[in-house]
C-alpha cells in the first residue's frame, strides 16, 4: 500500500505507486565551490525522487548572469527510485558548468517528481551543507 494525495489535500491509500510532485522546477541559486579542503569534495546535487512507476525523463537548463544558457541536458530517474545528480557532471556537448560561477537551473520532467537541491562547501575546515527544496511551478 502506498499513500497518495487526493484532490482535497488529504492522504488516501492506494495499491499502485502514485507519481507525486510537479513537472517543472526552478532552482535560482547555483554555485559550485571552486575549492575543496580535507577528504570531502565541494559539490552541488539535484536530488530527484520519482515515486511513480514510469521512468522520469528530465530536461535540464542552466542559466548564467553573463552568457547564454546550457540547454538540452538530459537525465533519467527510474520509477520508484531516487537519483542525486551532481551539477559538475552536467554537460551539453562540450559545455559544462564552470566552478565559481553563479547559475540557476530549470528542470522539466515527463512525470511528476520531487526535487531538492544540496550544496556541500568544504572550502574551509568548518564545512557547510545546505539543502533546500526546489520551487515547483505548475
Amino acid at each position: 500500500m502506498t499513500r497518495e494525495h487526493t484532490e482535497a489535500g488529504t492522504l488516501g491509500k492506494s495499491t499502485a505507486a502514485a507519481a507525486t510532485g510537479h513537472t517543472y522546477w526552478v532552482i535560482p541559486d547555483g554555485y559550485i565551490p571552486p575549492d575543496s579542503r580535507g577528504t570531502l569534495e565541494s559539490h552541488e546535487s539535484i536530488c530527484v525522487l520519482n515515486t511513480g512507476l514510469e521512468d522520469a525523463e528530465l530536461g535540464i537548463t542552466i542559466f548564467f548572469e553573463d552568457r547564454e544558457p546550457i540547454e538540452n541536458i538530459e537525465a533519467s530517474v527510474p520509477g520508484r527510485r531516487t537519483k542525486h545528480i551532481r551539477t559538475a557532471s552536467l554537460h551539453s556537448g562540450d559545455q559544462f558548468i564552470p566552478a565559481g560561477v553563479p547559475y540557476a537551473i530549470t528542470v522539466t520532467s515527463n512525470v511528476p517528481v520531487i526535487i531538492q537541491y544540496s550544496r556541500l562547501d568544504t572550502t574551509q575546515p568548518e564545512l557547510a551543507l545546505m539543502s533546500v527544496m526546489a520551487f515547483p511551478l505548475t
